[in-house]
């Protein structure tokens, strides 16, 4: 089957098309221009100057002869000077165009049968008439200028007349010749905007029928897809480009109908399943109708039915502890225990969603007495793990307390639960200013955190252990992420410890402050404060 033609290869071979065509009329544009620019020189460099050239030769010419009658009536030697000067102002002249004439023949023609005409009649008319008028007088002159002297001159003038004949042709020859070219290129420019107005309109009509059309049809097929017509196919006759769109649609389109279908499967069997279960759990529906109820009167206050729920499975506990199955005993504890870490959970949520919302404003704060606090908070877990926690030096920012309390005591809770089961656990908090920001560190000698997981322990409910191996709901680092960017910091594990981990965190350094913590003096430790 022959292969259709790509949007792209016929955009390209119309470019390509109208690219030659248009480089085509640039060219002959570029050549008639040089051409009608040379015949414009030619007019005002050649053409004009011999024009004028030859009406000045035939003022010399005519000069000269005024001069010779008028020294034949008279005598006088001053008559002549016209006459001398006019010979020189020829030869100037025939000179001056000599050097204009090129290769147009006739011209240079016509130009030394002027100068031959002249050299003639001053050779048969003029010098006999001064050496008579200068030996004999101005009668012996006289006698000589009769109307074969006249009819000489007057064949020179006519002369001089098929001189400017010819330079007359050859200027309005090539005056004809700089306006067709001009005419040319007016005509090549209205060729050329023929050119990219036709090539425009293929454009648009390509463009409408390969692209739009296709396009819209394409886009009619998906909205009736969209509209739940999931068996219709997708199909289009446009270019190869659309017709690839297309097949990926059409296969988007099978996949979402096969996941329809399989997903209506299972309806129906969890339908079944629910039909056979129905006659079963009437009393458990009736339930859970009341708690829905309720659960949809009272939304705000989901602390209440988990109280009452972790209530009634222990008092189910306490009370019918052995009379029922092993079965059922584990049953209810497992209720208790789900109930229980569900309210845990949405006691953390709480936290979380508060942190920023439920805000008291920011007041300074000294990280050294705040670290008193969370050493009376965190006593009895360190107490229990034999812990020991310490800081240095650390400066007063601007914050939240009770927040960067509940941050400080995360971390540090945080690395007496992942403690090592070797060595009681050390933490120790620090401080560093890095420009504008301070850079504090909690790090420990924990089981650590493998650098893959980095990142992933900030997310909320992220756990890199079995809930059965550390307590806890996987929300404390969530929690401390979210306080420390509330505060326009960032927090990240670092990666330069040889064991356990360090966590680092960035408050901005409050404004017009100039401390720096005592990073080098003895560390404070928790024994102290307690004390």
């Amino acid at each position: 089957m022959k292969r259709s033609w790509s949007l792209r290869q016929r955009v390209t071979a119309l470019c390509a098309v109208v690219g030659g065509l248009l480089a085509l009329v640039a060219i002959g544009a570029s050549a008639t221009a040089a051409t009608t620019r040379s015949q414009v020189d030619t007019l005002a460099n050649r053409a004009t100057p011999l024009r004028t050239g030859s009406e000045a030769l035939l003022t010399a010419l005519v000069d000269q002869e005024t001069s010779v009658r008028g020294f034949a009536l008279n005598g006088n030697e001053q008559d002549l000077q016209p006459y001398t000067s006019g010979i020189a102002e020829e030869r100037r002249l025939t000179d001056a165009m000599l050097a204009l004439i090129e290769d147009e023949q006739g011209i240079r023609d016509r130009l030394q049968r002027v100068t031959d005409g002249a050299a003639s009649w001053r050779r048969d008319v003029a010098e006999p008439v001064i050496t008579a008028v200068r030996a004999q007088g101005p009668a012996a002159g006289q006698v000589l200028i009769d109307d074969s002297s006249r009819q000489q001159f007057d064949q020179l003038r006519r002369t001089v007349e098929d001189l400017q004949n010819e330079i007359r042709a050859f200027r309005n020859g090539t005056a004809d010749e700089a306006k067709g070219g001009s005419n040319l290129l007016v005509v090549l420019l209205i060729a050329a905007t023929v050119i990219v107005l036709l090539a425009g309109i293929a454009l648009l009509v390509s463009l409408r029928r390969m692209v739009i059309e296709p396009l819209t049809s394409l886009a009619e097929q998906v909205r009736a897809v969209a509209g739940g017509q999931y068996d219709r196919p997708i199909v289009t006759d446009g270019p190869p480009e659309l017709a690839t769109l297309a097949t990926d649609v059409e296969g988007m389109r099978q996949k979402i109908a096969s996941d329809l279908a399989e997903v209506r499967e299972a309806r129906e069997r969890i339908e079944w399943v629910n039909g056979q279960l129905q006659s079963q759990a009437e009393e458990l529906m009736r339930s859970n109708r009341d708690l829905e109820q309720f659960a949809y009167v009272a939304s705000h206050d989901l602390q209440e039915p988990l109280r009452k729920v972790a209530s009634f499975c222990q008092l189910l506990q306490r009370r019918y502890a052995g009379q029922l199955d092993e079965r059922a005993d584990q049953y209810i504890a497992f209720a208790v225990d789900g109930a229980q870490r569900m309210q845990r959970l949405i006691n953390d949520l709480l936290a979380f969603s508060r942190i920023g919302r439920m805000t008291a404003g920011f007041t300074e704060v000294d990280l050294n007495v705040l670290m008193a606090d969370v050493a009376s908070q965190t006593e009895s877990a360190r107490n229990y793990a034999n812990g020991e926690l310490t800081w240095d030096e650390l400066p007063t920012v601007l914050g939240e307390q009770a927040l960067l309390t509940t941050l400080l005591a995360n971390l540090v809770s945080n690395s007496i639960k992942f403690r090592h089961p070797d060595r009681p656990p050390r933490v120790h908090i620090s401080a560093e200013r890095a420009g504008d920001e301070w850079e504090i560190s909690c790090r420990d000698n924990g089981i650590g955190v493998e650098q893959e997981f980095a990142d992933k322990i900030f997310v909320i409910f992220q756990r890199l252990h079995a809930k059965d191996s550390y307590p806890g709901t996987g929300i404390g680092l969530a929690i401390a992420k979210k306080i420390v960017e509330y505060h326009g910091g960032r927090i990240w594990v670092g990666s330069d410890v040889d064991e356990g981990t360090v966590i680092r965190f960035t408050l901005p350094v409050l404004t017009g402050s100039e401390e720096e913590p005592a990073g080098e003096n003895e560390p404070v430790r928790d024994s102290e404060v307690n004390a």
